[in-house]
């Protein structure tokens, strides 16, 4: 029977044919055969023959590609159908064979289609036939990941990965890998596996076939940017691709709607596999959530396995969609299911102790774990066919582990190709970090000059020119842009309180942040602004904590407000308030430094001399001018 279907689906080529009678009547299989094209009629009635021939039992049946049981529900008519296949009965079981699909196997032929109603085709006349569904034996596709991030958490990590499709999938991909251009070839690899990974930076992409299985795999290598997030004092990583996804909307809030039931998917089946290396040989980490599941949910079947053994987390989850409805009555159980699982997502648990990201460099620099990524990053480049975009991430990779330097040596390729306000932006933040201030000037004028109305290259622009001297331009520019009034007006008011402030001019920089905020009530970062402001220059220091309070209280990420809050606990003297923020801080975003400066200088001064060096280190690398700039808050060690 496998045989017989594969013959008519790779031999013969679909065509409808609509003209005359063809649409009802079709062409004999001997004219089908000699054509080698035909529609799914003739390739029925070709598929018939063939298995006549080999005593196989079986008899076209009438289907609607689209409408699934409304077909029965509906007047009868030839039109109730736009589509027929094959019924056969094999050894006591019933197949769907169906001549116009295409990478049809032996292992899939009980799989089941979503049509749901059919009408046998015999001459004595039938009923309507229903199909009833269930999971496909291979999935549709499967992808297989290999993640090292034994370097440490917020380091670029390699990977491996291979997505493999069957079916009519990957003969479409098998085509479209043979017609297009090496360039496009990549864009598509990219763009399929990017669905999977994430952010990514590839350096080896290949496509094959397996004609005997009907499988295409892609599979790539690469350096993943990484998707660890900081949640309740740890990083965490969530690892789950079935119940984290899933959206289950069955509302029947209206009397109208209570009777009737909820649809799902089609019949579809997805295989997930993980394997993650952690650092220092997954010492202190755990997985957190349901790492085994094994039950339907929401008109899907879940079967998930996951462990931790020597340093490698292994997680497979397979997913299957047998097109189910969820009856009425059982609709608020599955929203309660749903719910009850998107609590335990499953996830991987860093230890609460996990070093901040300044040492975790500093140990992987050390240990040369850095050279197999920067190695990994030079051959994307090579490869690259648009090289901006890849000395781009480069020079991301760089800055995140301190390589200023050499992430300066990859803007000026970007920009040499491809310049824009981000690269000069980013460029001249890092000639800043490294001393090389004229030079972050000019970048910040290219910048603006690229595009004058961008809030980030003005506020670039204009603090960087009062720092060499040149207030008087960055004022008179930030006033041009208030008079002009519109949404950006208070971030440029914001903006023009920080240079005052620099410039000694409290009374002035107060009435300019009291500006922005009246401009826009209620904004956290222009309260935080102000508070910052005031903490900076040590005065109102009772009406900074009450902007700040409510920065924190507003804002939906109150890490900047809680670190200025901070501060202005610390020119008031109340260090161990001080030392409370700056740690809510840290623990949002543990690289902060303003906070890890702050934290170094109270440990210090409560007798913490070691722990507050290593803060201080941290600050530094995180920095470099970051003594230079808090010396000018009255904040030192």
């Amino acid at each position: 029977t496998a045989m017989a279907l594969r013959t008519v689906q790779s031999e013969v080529r679909y065509l409808f044919n609509g003209l005359d009678h063809g649409n009802y009547v079709p062409q004999s299989p001997e004219k089908t055969w000699g054509l080698r094209y035909g529609d799914c009629k003739a390739k029925t009635l070709l598929l018939l023959a063939l298995l006549a021939e080999l005593g196989i039992s079986a008899e076209p049946v009438l289907a609607h590609t689209q409408l699934g049981d409304f077909v029965a529900g509906r007047l009868p008519s030839a039109a109730a159908f736009n589509h027929v296949l094959v019924k056969a009965d094999v050894k006591g079981e019933t197949l769907w064979l169906d001549g116009t699909t295409t990478g049809t196997r032996l292992a899939d032929l009980a799989d089941t289609p979503n049509f749901h109603s059919v009408l046998p085709i015999r001459s004595q006349g039938a009923g309507l036939f229903t199909i009833v569904t269930h999971p496909n034996v291979r999935a549709n596709f499967e992808i297989t990941q290999e993640i090292d991030q034994s370097a440490g958490i917020g380091i670029a990590a390699p990977f491996s990965a291979a997505l493999t499709l069957r079916g009519p999938t990957a003969e479409g991909l098998k085509a479209a890998a043979a017609q297009v251009s090496a360039d496009k070839k990549k864009e598509m690899i990219d763009g399929m596996i990017g669905r999977f990974v994430g952010y990514s930076a590839i350096i080896s992409r290949d496509i094959d076939y397996d004609p005997e299985s009907a499988t295409a795999t892609v599979r790539v290598t690469g350096i993943n940017g990484g998707t660890w997030s900081r949640e309740d004092q740890r990083f965490e990583w969530t690892l789950d691709k079935a119940v984290a996804q899933m959206n289950f909307d069955g509302d029947r809030a209206r009397p109208e709607w209570k009777d009737i039931p909820v649809a799902t998917g089609g019949v579809l089946a997805g295989l997930f596999r993980t394997r993650v290396r952690l650092p220092d040989g997954g010492k202190g980490f755990a997985l957190e959530g349901d790492t085994s599941f094994a039950k339907p949910l929401a008109g899907e079947m879940i079967q998930r396995h996951a462990d931790l053994k020597d340093g490698v987390v292994a997680f497979e989850d397979r997913i299957d969609e047998t097109a189910i409805e969820i009856a009425p009555a059982d609709i608020a159980a599955t929203r309660n299911a749903v719910a009850q699982a998107k609590s335990r997502l499953l996830k991987i648990l860093a230890p609460a102790d996990y070093p901040p990201r300044w040492q975790v460099v500093q140990a992987a620099t050390a240990a040369g774990k850095l050279k197999a990524i920067e190695d990994a990053y030079a051959r994307t480049i090579a490869d690259a066919t648009e090289k901006a975009p890849a000395y781009r991430r480069r020079a991301e990779f760089r800055a995140s582990v301190f390589d200023r330097k050499g992430a300066i040596a990859d803007l000026d390729a970007v920009i040499a190709s491809r310049p824009d306000v981000e690269a000069y932006l980013t460029r001249g933040r890092l000639l800043w970090q490294t001393r090389n201030d004229a030079k972050a000037l000019a970048d910040a004028k290219a910048a603006f000059a690229l595009d004058p109305g961008d809030e980030d290259a003005v506020s670039a622009l204009t603090i960087r020119q009062a720092e060499q001297g040149e207030s008087v331009a960055a004022l008179a520019l930030l006033d041009d842009r208030i008079a002009a009034g519109g949404k950006l007006k208070p971030g440029f008011l914001a903006t023009k309180a920080e240079i005052l402030a620099r410039l000694g001019q409290a009374t002035a920089a107060i009435a300019a942040s009291d500006a922005a905020v009246a401009a826009k009530p209620g904004d956290a970062s222009l309260l935080n602004s102000r508070c910052w402001t005031k903490a900076t220059l040590g005065v109102s220091l009772d009406t900074a904590l009450k902007d700040c309070t409510k920065a924190i209280e507003l804002g939906e990420a109150p890490v900047q407000a809680l670190d200025s809050r901070g501060l202005v606990y610390f020119k008031l003297g109340r260090l161990d308030d001080a030392l409370a923020d700056v740690n809510a801080a840290l623990d949002l975003r543990p690289e902060l430094p303003a906070s890890l400066y702050v934290r170094g200088v109270i440990k210090r001064r409560q007798g913490s001399t070691a722990a507050g060096d290593a803060d201080l280190t941290g600050a530094r690398l995180e920095s470099p001018r970051i003594d230079e700039e808090y010396a000018k808050y009255g904040v030192t060690p």
